[in-house]
């Protein structure tokens, strides 16, 4: 067994691999180096890839069907306006620092999503981007977010109303936010004892829903002369900076990992898939509608509604079931048949020039394992492999270029990044899924890997033990 002396990892947010890995990479040294002395390459994401659950996917290695929550908002089984955040107390399973924790490990976790509320560990725990704000209990122990503050002149937990047309002022408020994390990485770094240690920095993703745009000449909204094609270069180029002076913290005896949870890539429109429904007579409304309007089940005529639609970066599909809705219309001997009519229809959807795009619905039970598979939507869709995000509100135009909820450049990909170093060892990320990465975790520190975790292990040859 390969045994570290710790294990560091370094979390940025929906960094995509075709510009961090294939394109930028010899402008990043540090990580050029990681590279250079290990492994790197993608990463694959679960179903959906999306920052909840994919972190908690990653650190406690079993899939969203058997955490039974598959986005940030979840709905209640049976109800139609019942839903709930998937906060840390929706996690049932052990993730890696509560494992290390139990084997006397001394552990640090800064900013990874789902910590929030915080929980007891050995060692130090700053909750992640669900948190409220600072005036919340948001660290373990309680008392180190007085330190935080002193130690980052005011810590910052996330950039709020990051989608916003004021741009010079998201710049700035993502490279503020970055710096003050990083500040109080490297000094729990420095002045704690531990084994493993993990940071996410959620700028990343704040950045290229802000500024993908500006740097892909291949957008449809592409602004040349903005000012800031090199927005997104510049911010990598500094976390390359940060990722240098932490591997140097971390010491030579450390493994170190730079991950994502999923990559990113330029969204090419938004589609109104509960419009679309409409127009299929598959949903039905109380009364008709004078203009764009938030989705609310209050405006659904359920007796005449066979399906329904959250949206996102992905979208949730649901049926109308009777006796599992409170007005299902949709005999449960018809289930089957009423679901696969819904993907084929799904998989015809169009984008504005006519095209029919490249449309996946997944069927949970094809993608998921686990106890809460059954809880899981009826169908997950993704639009143009992702590229085309599905807006949920009605009475607008059916494809868009905006979104509901504010300028958005950028959708999620199936594939983050991975680049890993581990002294005395060989890593083979052919294939590595998210799922990988706790049982190399542990598998460094020498801790069991419990029998529950579905990744493998990504370490393969040892030298000098």
């Amino acid at each position: 067994m390969a045994q570290a002396g710790r294990v560091v990892i370094i979390g940025w947010d929906c960094a995509p691999p075709q510009l961090v890995l294939d394109q930028w990479l010899d402008d990043l040294p540090n990580l050029k180096a990681i590279v250079a002395g290990g492994a790197a390459g993608r990463l694959e994401s679960c179903h959906p890839p999306i920052t909840v659950p994919a972190w908690t996917c990653m650190m406690a290695s079993v899939n969203p069907g058997k955490l039974g929550f598959y986005g940030f908002r979840n709905r209640r089984p049976g109800e139609y306006d019942g839903k709930w955040i998937a906060n840390s107390s929706a996690v049932k399973y052990d993730r890696v620092w509560n494992i290390l924790s139990a084997a006397g490990k001394r552990v640090c976790t800064i900013n990874v999503p789902q910590t929030y509320p915080v929980t007891p560990v050995n060692g130090i725990m700053i909750s992640s981007f669900l948190t409220p704000d600072t005036t919340c209990e948001y660290t373990y122990p309680a008392g180190l977010a007085q330190q935080l503050d002193v130690i980052a002149d005011g810590y910052m937990i996330d950039v709020d109303g990051f989608r916003t047309d004021d741009k010079q002022w998201l710049l700035d408020q993502i490279w503020l936010m970055t710096d003050k994390r990083f500040r109080v990485t490297k000094a729990l770094m420095q002045v704690d004892e531990w084994d493993f240690f993990m940071m996410v920095e959620m700028g990343p993703d704040r950045l290229e829903h802000g500024f993908w745009k500006y740097a892909d000449p291949e957008h449809p909204k592409y602004e040349p002369g903005s000012g800031f094609e090199s927005a997104m270069f510049d911010y990598y180029r500094h976390l390359d900076e940060q990722l240098g002076e932490l591997v140097a913290l971390a010491g030579d005896d450390a493994a170190v990992f730079v991950v994502s949870d999923h990559g990113g890539k330029a969204m090419q429109g938004s589609f109104a898939i509960n419009d679309w429904l409409i127009e299929q007579g598959l949903l039905a409304l109380k009364q008709p509608l004078t203009g764009p309007t938030r989705f609310e089940p209050g405006l659904v005529d359920w007796e005449r509604t066979t399906a329904w639609a959250w949206g996102g970066y992905y979208g949730r599909l649901f049926i109308n079931v009777r006796g599992r809705e409170p007005q299902g219309t949709v005999a449960p001997e018809d289930y089957e048949r009423v679901r696969d009519d819904l993907i084929a229809r799904v998989e015809g959807i169009a984008d504005d020039q006519g095209r029919v795009m490249a449309n996946r619905a997944l069927r949970p039970q094809e993608i998921y394992t686990g106890e809460h598979v059954d809880e899981a939507p009826d169908l997950m869709i993704y639009l143009d492999d992702l590229y085309w995000r599905l807006g949920q509100d009605l009475g607008g135009p059916l494809h868009s270029f905006d979104t509901e909820i504010g300028p958005d450049d950028s959708v999620h990909d199936y594939h983050g990044m991975i680049a890993g170093r581990v002294p005395g060892a060989s890593l083979d990320v052919t294939g590595a899924h998210i799922m990988d990465m706790a049982p190399t975790v542990l598998e460094l520190l020498g801790v069991d890997v419990p029998g529950y975790m579905e990744g493998r292990s990504l370490l393969t040859t040892v030298s000098g033990g």
